[in-house]
């Protein structure tokens, strides 16, 4: 057993050897072996159909050694590559002998007799057996020396399943079994030697041949279509894989072999609605475009669509050097690799310096802001509220006044489903943002002020799908926080271009709500990821499972569902996607004196009084019973005496008694 497996071993290593082996030594090979076998075969057919006379006919010999070899090379069968050889092969070895075979009779009938058609048939038949049977020989010695990886199925029989099988049987990571198909007329047939099943089929082949994973080569395939092949797939105990969409193997910004997890967008099964493009082009190209918070998932994505329409100028401001580094690099790549004539400004700065955001609007005179800074991450806001309070409120309201003062034309918040009845701090300044900009507009300002409002970002920083994916490749446990959580879902590029096709309709004060589809229910997308990644779910019912789903509790502020709507006021508009909210808002005279109270509050560090005020200026705001910012429940504790307890139920008394606590503690 030790010396065959020695002896497999050292066979391996000399095919890997041949196989490193110089493309120009390759090259030489094949067309020294070509020269030699192309006359025996013409001898061949001679000696078969029993007319030695013509075995050695010089001029014939010439003739399929010239023809057939220059044939061949102009073909490309000494560029293609053994390994990924296809059904190519078999057409292009047909075009080059039938020619050879052409001038053979030509010769014969004009010249010699010696060499009969019957000849020339038989030698059609005998050299198009050694073009191909010599390449898929060689295929296979090359192929056997690989290990053998896990077995696949190929999903899609189509062209780009059969590419993909070429390309995988080339390598050691992948060993192609079969491919199935939803289409009946390719049921039994064999595609580049792989036979076509039914895809009903799937269980019973998984079983029968031991399959460990399925590629979805469907580049082209909707994705309500491909959600329903993944939920089929579901149950099966394989990993699910898919290849590259189409438009980044047209690109070139992948190849077919380029394999993949499945997407989160897939699973969601919501086909992108094409954009508008009235909405587009004509508010962006030739025209000063400043994103604030270009950095964050929302800001980079906003900066890569806008430069696609060739604005005349791109602002790129954020606070973080290396997120503003990182879409700086990004968007000039891409304005090099499409010669875009676009000027790029990378500007680390904040919005709350109110007159170096003037300054800049007027120097570059811009025409439209998107405003996507702003503190996200509801737990961490809860912690920190006045820091969230500083950036989310008042950091709109200086980029906004910026933006009046310097006569900017148009100004679009980012906003969140979170603003509608929040339960946590960070919702509650993103509504108060949006009452900002609604107020301001209704006083009235040559900058046209509007918002749009929508929910989680798939792949977005802190979303729940890349920690999914990297908890299951750790083994687990999957950490959900509620068995009846629910949250809508939208991809980066999908929002990014439906909030410029919003900012293209405002009018002035609109709230823009996007449609994201129907709520997912997080439990059950962590179920699918798992199943989806080739693993199996350890519960009561299953405790030999692979991966467990916990259940962490809700974190400080979390709603169980998300809302997109203040009350129930809505209007459609020219995009199917958008929808236009009419909701209540406080006056400017009514709205400023609340926010001076706000900044007096943050500027004593009093979190009490300033929940107090966002309650009273955000309706809806429905906040846990306890203050959960950190550094005013560790004051607040060690003016207890370092007594925890006694610290916990001073946080729990209504914000007016806390506060007065809170100011004999500062005096």
């Amino acid at each position: 057993m030790g010396a065959s497996r020695r002896q497999l071993a050292r066979y391996r290593v000399a095919i890997r050897r041949v196989a490193a082996l110089p493309r120009s030594t390759k090259k030489v090979v094949m067309t020294l072996s070509d020269v030699s076998a192309l006359p025996a075969c013409l001898a061949l057919a001679a000696w078969l159909v029993g007319q030695t006379a013509g075995i050695w006919s010089l001029p014939a010999t010439a003739i399929v050694v010239v023809a057939g070899v220059t044939c061949l090379h102009v073909s490309g069968f000494y560029r293609s590559l053994i390994r990924f050889m296809g059904l190519e092969l078999l057409m292009a070895a047909l075009k080059c002998m039938t020619g050879v075979a052409g001038l053979l009779l030509v010769y014969s009938f004009a010249f010699d007799a010696a060499v009969s058609p019957k000849q020339v048939g038989v030698f059609w038949l005998v050299a198009m057996f050694y073009i191909v049977g010599s390449r898929t020989l060689a295929r296979l010695l090359l192929q056997s020396g690989v290990a053998p990886g896990d077995r696949v199925l190929i999903y899609g029989a189509g062209e780009a399943g059969v590419r993909l099988a070429s390309a995988l049987s080339g390598r050691g990571d992948y060993a192609v079994v079969a491919l199935v198909d939803d289409n009946p007329a390719l049921h039994g047939s064999l595609m580049n030697g792989f036979q076509v099943h039914s895809s009903t089929l799937i269980e019973s082949l998984v079983e029968e041949y031991s399959i460990e994973r399925v590629l979805l080569a469907l580049p082209s395939a909707s994705r309500r279509k491909r959600k329903r092949i993944i939920n089929r797939l579901e149950h099966v105990p394989v990993r699910v894989q898919t290849m590259p969409d189409l438009h980044d193997l047209i690109g070139g910004k992948a190849r077919v072999d380029d394999i993949r997890d499945v997407e989160i967008e897939d699973l969601l099964g919501r086909d992108v609605v094409a954009p508008i493009p009235e909405l587009l082009g004509p508010r962006i190209q030739g025209r000063s475009i400043m994103v604030t918070g270009a950095g964050g998932s929302i800001g980079s994505e906003l900066s890569i669509q806008i430069l696609q329409h060739v604005p005349k100028r791109l602002i790129l401001l954020d606070v973080s050097e290396a997120a503003l580094y990182e879409i700086d690099q990004r968007v000039r790549e891409i304005r090099l690799s499409r010669s875009l004539n676009t000027d790029i400004i990378a500007l680390i700065g904040s919005v709350h310096h109110q007159e170096r955001i003037c300054q800049t609007l007027r120097t570059y005179a811009v025409d439209t802001i998107y405003h996507a800074a702003a503190y996200k991450h509801v737990p961490i806001v809860e912690h920190n509220m006045l820091e969230g309070i500083h950036n989310n409120v008042f950091g709109t309201l200086h980029a906004a006044q910026a933006a009046i003062d310097a006569g900017v034309e148009s100004f679009v918040l980012i906003s969140t489903d979170k603003a509608v009845k929040p339960t946590n701090v960070m919702g509650a300044t993103k509504r108060y943002a949006e009452l900002i900009l609604q107020a301001l507009d209704q006083r009235g300002s040559p900058t046209r002020f509007s918002m749009v409002r929508f929910g989680n970002v798939l792949a977005s920083s802190g979303s729940v799908v890349p920690r999914f994916r990297e908890q299951i490749r750790a083994g687990g446990p999957v950490t959900v926080t509620h068995p009846e959580i629910f949250r809508y879902f939208m991809t980066i590029p999908e929002a990014a271009s439906l909030v410029l096709q919003a900012g293209a309709m405002a009018k002035g004060g609109d709230v823009f709500v996007l449609d994201m589809g129907e709520p997912v229910r997080i439990v059950d997308l962590a179920e699918k990821m798992i199943h989806l990644m080739g693993c199996s779910i350890r519960n009561d019912k299953n405790p030999d499972g692979d991966i467990e789903i916990e259940f962490t509790g809700l974190r400080p502020a979390e709603k169980l569902y998300e809302e997109l709507l203040i009350g129930d006021d809505v209007a459609g508009t020219q995009h199917p996607r958008i929808l236009q909210a009419r909701e209540e808002f406080f006056s400017w005279a009514e709205l400023e004196p609340k926010l001076g109270r706000l900044q007096e509050a943050c500027a004593r560090q009093d979190c009490a009084s300033a929940r107090e005020l966002l309650l009273e200026g955000v309706i809806g705001y429905s906040p846990t019973e306890q203050v959960e910012d950190l550094v005013w429940r560790e004051s607040l504790r060690k003016a207890a005496g370092g007594d925890s307890e006694t610290a916990g139920n001073v946080t729990r008394l209504e914000p007016r008694r806390i506060s007065g606590a809170h100011d004999k503690l500062q005096r």
